[in-house]
């Protein structure tokens, strides 16, 4: 995979309804920061095990789709996430994993029963996730879509560990340039119709007391492309006698 896109899908109920404060976007974020990347697209969704496999699904349609997901995995009635990735990437059915049966036994002992040990069910092919506070193991398929408990203590250090081992030789190195103008988006328009593929172009246009503002930001990992986009910003705010200054305020 050359280039990886990353997402989340963040399972529960309890976040949509403000039960719960979700932290894992932005520390998902903030992780991928770390080596260059960023999330391409981020789910919060409800414990609904029809809209958790077409979730899945969509994100494993995606071109080099890399899955963060979590919530779900465990063995009460509500924790649909094992099912539906069987649904959504195997046959629908979940199995046995050994290994995983043993480390539940073997952390449980007699509690692992009748409830602990569905969480042994898994589907076809799955390997193991270590999870640092219960040892209650977590799971993924195919290198690429990761199944996490919803709670952060759990699944944050997995994520950490996960993009250490996907990104240990493929961190990017990004240039960005950004500056605020005093003028409307639309002024700039034309010039963001020009800017060369390559570079990616944030515009965020802002309203204050004092008038209008935007600050437009480019960034490359080509750092000439990325000079070559602001630089065309910088002339045309400079041929309409626009004030500016570099970066955001």
């Amino acid at each position: 995979m050359s280039k990886p896109k990353f997402y989340a899908l963040i399972i529960g109920t309890e976040i949509l309804n403000r039960r719960r404060e979700d932290s894992h976007f932005e520390f998902v974020s903030k992780a991928l920061a770390k080596y260059g990347y960023r999330l391409s697209g981020s789910f919060i969704i409800e414990d609904d095990p029809k809209l958790i496999v077409k979730s899945v699904e969509f994100i494993a349609s995606l071109p080099n789709s890399i899955l963060f997901s979590f919530g779900g995995i465990g063995s009460t009635p509500d924790d649909y996430t094992r099912e539906a990735s069987a649904i959504a990437l195997r046959d629908g059915n979940l199995y046995t994993h050994q290994e995983a049966l043993e480390i539940i036994k073997r952390e449980r002992g007699e509690k692992a029963y009748p409830h602990a040990v569905k969480m042994a069910e898994l589907p076809a092919g799955a390997k193991l996730l270590d999870n640092p506070v219960n040892k209650m193991p977590a799971f993924y398929l195919e290198d690429r879509f990761f199944f996490m408990p919803g709670f952060p203590q759990m699944s944050h250090p997995m994520v950490e560990k996960i993009l250490e081992d996907i990104l240990r030789d493929k961190s990017k190195k990004e240039y960005r340039y950004t500056l605020t103008a005093l003028t409307r988006e639309s002024t700039l328009i034309d010039v963001m119709k020009k800017i060369p593929e390559g570079v990616e172009l944030s515009s965020l246009p802002k309203i204050y007391s004092d008038g209008v503002r935007v600050t437009i930001s480019v960034s490359s990992e080509n750092d000439n492309l990325a000079k070559e986009a602001f630089g065309m910003f910088i002339n045309e705010l400079e041929n309409k006698n626009i004030p500016y200054s570099i970066g955001e305020k």
